[in-house]
């Protein structure tokens, strides 16, 4: 694991931030980091960046207890953007490169690299006024991966990208993984989730009441819900199914076929039942009804705040 968070609490002023949470980053993925506005996800990053200190708890980063060092070794792209509008663009981002640590030379030729990468060459000379918003999130981007360093955390990434140039951010972000990079990824948008991360956690009111691989949850959150593809005559089906689905329904699918979709009652095999099904009609196509993370995301939260 590149990162560890183990037991972290955190309180400001009478209103506890973190309650105990805890959580594993592992080397070389894209680890989501969830939950609603005023949740704790934003105290969590600013430990994990050094900004501030828990109240307990620790945080290890690549075998040992976090210090102010290993912030040269994270990159962080806040929500919260901030670039000098009066600077030019080139100049602006030399600055940035250089407090990363990086010799002038190495600087420009990474940014020049990377520039032309994302296709903004031509703005180099520019003022940061001139910029549009998505092309200013470019150049952020562009500072908080410039050192390579072996964590990035991107809090909405997205925000402001038109689709065209959002998938030109995720392709990197994805690209960055491949090439070694851990990265912690922020966000309210759950298909980006569904997209990019390989596991993640969900932090509601304080606590961590979720974690996992993206994968391993939405099986567990399926909890035997399946979609039948069968032909034939369906009248002799519902009386076979009744003791075996809490819930089902029909929908007309191709000429001559239906789409049978159930929701196994606990402890029921699914083979049995696809035998059931398989005894009273043809079966030609079966999968599991997955969640999306959206739905994940809602039951999760809805459930720890009944609590």
């Amino acid at each position: 694991m590149l990162l560890q968070v183990k037991n972290v609490s955190k309180t400001f002023t009478g209103h506890q931030a973190l309650d105990s949470v805890s959580l594993e980053v592992p080397r070389g993925s894209i680890y989501g980091l969830l939950g609603p506005n005023g949740a704790g996800k934003t105290t969590l990053i600013r430990i994990i960046t050094h900004i501030t200190a828990p109240d307990s708890g620790c945080v290890l980063f690549d075998g040992h207890q976090l210090t102010a060092a290993d912030t040269s070794q994270i990159g962080y792209l806040p929500e919260e953007r901030g670039l000098y509008k009066k600077m030019k663009v080139g100049d602006q981002a030399m600055f940035f490169a250089r407090l990363k640590g990086l010799g002038k030379q190495e600087a420009e030729k990474r940014l020049r690299g990377w520039f032309e990468h994302l296709g903004i060459s031509d703005w180099w000379n520019k003022k940061v006024s001139e910029l549009s918003k998505g092309m200013a999130q470019k150049v952020q981007f562009i500072v908080t991966v410039l050192h390579e360093p072996k964590l990035l955390i991107f809090d909405e990434p997205f925000s402001g990208f038109d689709p065209l140039n959002a998938q030109v951010l995720k392709d990197e972000i994805l690209r960055l993984r491949d090439l070694g990079a851990t990265i912690i990824f922020s966000t309210h948008n759950m298909s980006s989730v569904e997209e990019i991360c390989d596991s993640f956690t969900l932090i509601n009111k304080s606590h961590n009441i979720l974690s996992g691989k993206v994968s391993d949850v939405k099986h567990e959150f399926a909890q035997g819900r399946y979609d039948f593809l069968i032909e034939g005559d369906t009248t002799a089906l519902i009386p076979a199914l009744m003791p075996m689905v809490e819930s089902h329904s029909f929908t007309e699918a191709e000429a001559g076929r239906s789409l049978l979709s159930v929701k196994l009652n606990p402890g029921v095999e699914l083979r049995d039942a696809i035998s059931a099904v398989n005894a009273k009609s043809t079966i030609v196509g079966l999968h599991e009804n997955l969640p999306t993370m959206n739905d994940i995301f809602i039951s999760a939260v809805n459930k720890a705040n009944e609590k």
